[in-house]
């Protein structure tokens, strides 16, 4: 067809509507994590084992060797609000995808109680089961229940009942591409503005040999069970397990962005003499071609590309005459190409996935991680021989913009996306100011919460990280009995303060107790004044009284022992430090359930429910002040006496009263000095 006259999907958008990967998780064989994959391979590690413990039965005709997950068989299913009788029949991969599914959002800085009743999207990608006939065949007899373990349809649906999301919710197969194809899908949807957002989960795992022995027998699988892609002893790959789910939003809703996803292309080769299974050079050259036509983006601004390269004698040849032909032409360096499945092997529909977040590795760390087991390259392939094209062997910097990434089906299924990183410098060079941060979290368990507070005062200074952790806890998390807190300084050795406690209530109430005369004390608003909104609620306070020879801010933070010994100043001392405090805890969205106060505080509790405003609040201080400092007062004396009321009451002589009842075995009178003096001493005897 004419380029001219071929459907061009690709439109230029603003930045704050282009699409990003704000959220990423993953576990990968002998990685746990994307931080352990991340250290994995860049130690240039071969992920794979030679452990056979996941089936008794030897085949014969079986490769020695399979990359594999850890703890598949353990799942949190009262988490997940999941009885026992669905969980047991439930495909261990399927578990993973949720766990990794809540990893993701919360990695995005989302608490998934957001997500609720929005028009987000979930596409998985799952294409192979090994865990298919087990379940249907050998726990039929329990009625109905296997099949909604173990269809691929119903992950998807499963995540979005969880979470209680209303997009789109399906499953894509196109074998070895699925995740890149969900990917695609995704990307299209909210561009097009069927869903605002998208969640593209994949899980792959090697669990039944049978499975494994097919691939043998198709003679896509290497004989010594190692993947070794270009390289001349590679002759096929290594199975693999691995789970990935990544977030995908427009950049406008995003809190965090690892990459922009550009653009994303499809083809399928169609009729192929040599079998469906073969590879297309004239297709994959074709996608390359329209794609980069499509986006308007020149592949000369590739500074990396991470192939399919599964290190089969068909395949690998097929791709890097495609490579070399499309995007090695007019360039003036080599082009920098690597396959992370030299690491893992080939996890199949979830490869895409896995490259994607190999590439955002490097756009996080400027580092590209190598492609091992390549020495020396297979005669076939000129574009190395003759340095077109460079295997990326040791940990190598990027630099550039854009990084493309190629994954196929085996069927033919073929799939192109571009990423872009995000261009936004991080900063952590703390904040402006010397404030301390509050960082309150709640966790699953006791360690959870103790790992994310001591990486946070690790990461103390880093103020984008701090906020994140505020977004995603500023609401109760729905499964989280563990709460605590740390206080950070500035820097990284300041003090901390650190607290954590189990909690099995949702929310408990929040309660302001607002103080009276005695809780005073000299410059006891000088810390506060740091923070803008103490400091604006003292300002407007302050004005309002200055017209009466009144300073509130000299009062607060005045170092004069005596300041306080009129009774105005310190009236409108205690009432000015309480509007500053409500002011400050209700804009970081503290707010009370519940007042409370006692003598001169009880002004406190109508400005904190909205009765009166600050002006008013403060200037009823002075006037109270004012009041008491023009009356002629008897020279009275307070005293606290560890006696039940009844006793207490019975012993008062006639002018000395009970002012106070604070408990069955403690009082407070009151009196003229002298007379409770007197008394005092009478009580002592």
């Amino acid at each position: 067809m004419d380029k001219e006259k071929r459907f061009n999907p690709y439109i230029t958008v603003d930045a704050e509507e282009e699409i990003v990967i704000s959220g990423i998780a993953g576990r990968f064989p002998n990685s746990d994590n994307i931080k352990e994959f991340q250290e994995n391979i860049f130690n240039k590690k071969d992920l794979g084992s030679n452990d056979h413990q996941r089936w008794t039965d030897y085949i014969y005709e079986m490769p020695p060797r399979i990359g594999k997950i850890n703890n598949i068989q353990k799942f949190d299913a009262r988490f997940f609000d999941m009885p026992a009788s669905e969980v047991h029949v439930l495909d261990p991969g399927f578990r993973i995808l949720l766990e990794h599914t809540y990893e993701a959002i919360i990695d995005a800085g989302v608490n998934p109680a957001e997500l609720q009743g929005t028009n987000t999207s979930v596409v998985t990608a799952i294409s192979v089961s090994d865990t298919y006939l087990d379940l249907v065949y050998h726990k039929s007899h329990i009625a109905g229940l296997p099949i909604l373990g173990c269809s691929k349809a119903m992950i998807a649906n499963k995540i979005s009942h969880w979470l209680g999301v209303t997009g789109p919710s399906y499953n894509i197969d196109t074998g070895c591409s699925s995740s890149h194809f969900a990917m695609v899908e995704a990307y299209r949807m909210i561009r097009s503005g069927i869903c605002e957002a998208a969640i593209v989960a994949s899980v792959n795992l090697c669990i039944h040999p049978l499975v494994t022995n097919q691939f043998f027998c198709l003679g896509v699988l290497s004989a010594d069970g190692y993947c070794k892609p270009y390289d001349v002893e590679g002759t096929g790959y290594m199975r693999s397990d691995a789970a990935v789910v990544v977030y995908l939003q427009k950049a406008r809703d995003a809190r965090r962005i690892y990459a922009t996803f550009v653009y994303g292309k499809t083809n399928c080769d169609g009729f192929k003499g040599e079998g469906v299974t073969f590879p297309s050079l004239d297709k994959q050259k074709m996608l390359l071609e329209e794609f980069y036509d499509d986006c308007g983006i020149s592949h000369l601004k590739l500074s990396y590309m991470e192939a399919h390269a599964t290190g089969t004698l068909a395949g690998d040849p097929v791709e890097l005459q495609a490579i070399d032909e499309v995007l090695c032409a007019k360039r003036d360096f080599p082009l920098l190409l690597g396959s992370v499945k030299s690491n893992i092997g080939h996890s199949e529909a979830v490869s895409g996935l896995c490259q994607v977040t190999k590439v955002l590795i490097a756009m996080e760390t400027g580092i590209i991680a190598p492609t091992i087991h390549f020495k020396r390259p297979r005669k076939n392939l000129t574009a190395i021989i003759e340095g077109r094209v460079k295997i990326v062997t040791e940990p190598t910097e990027w630099k550039g913009d854009y990084i493309g990434v190629n994954s196929f089906g085996f069927g033919g299924a073929n799939c192109h996306i571009l990423l872009k990183s995000n261009p936004k410098i991080k900063v952590s060079n703390g904040t402006d100011d010397s404030l301390p941060r509050l960082v309150a979290i709640s966790g699953r368990t006791e360690e959870a919460v103790k790992i994310i507070l001591d990486d946070a005062h690790s990461r103390s200074i880093d103020v984008e990280y701090i906020s994140l952790l505020h977004r995603i806890h500023s609401g109760n998390i729905e499964g989280h009995p563990y709460r605590g807190y740390i206080i950070v300084g500035s820097k990284v050795s300041d003090n901390i303060i650190f607290k954590m406690e189990r909690n099995l209530c949702t929310k408990r109430p929040i309660c302001f107790i607002f103080s009276g005369i005695g809780s005073q004390c000299l410059n006891m608003g000088r810390a506060l004044m740091k923070f803008p909104a103490f400091n604006k609620a003292v300002q407007k306070c302050d004005t309002v009284l200055r017209s009466h020879g009144i300073f509130l801010t000299d009062i607060l933070i005045n170092e004069d022992k005596h300041i306080l010994d009129n009774v105005v100043n310190l009236f409108v001392g205690l009432i000015g430090l309480q509007i500053g405090i409500v002011d400050l805890l209700t804009s970081i969205d503290i707010i009370p359930d519940i007042i409370m106060s006692h003598s001169i505080g009880e002004l406190i509790c109508g400005y904190a429910d909205g009765c009166l405003t600050a002006e008013e609040t403060i200037m009823l201080a002075y006037y109270v002040g004012l009041a008491f400092l023009k009356s002629k007062i008897i020279d009275g004396l307070m005293a606290e006496i560890n006696l039940d009321f009844k006793t207490m009451k019975n012993m008062c002589p006639s002018d000395i009263d009970v002012a106070c009842y604070n408990s069955s075995h403690n009082c407070i009178v009151s009196g003229p000095t002298n007379s409770v003096r007197a008394f005092l001493a009478k009580l002592q005897v």
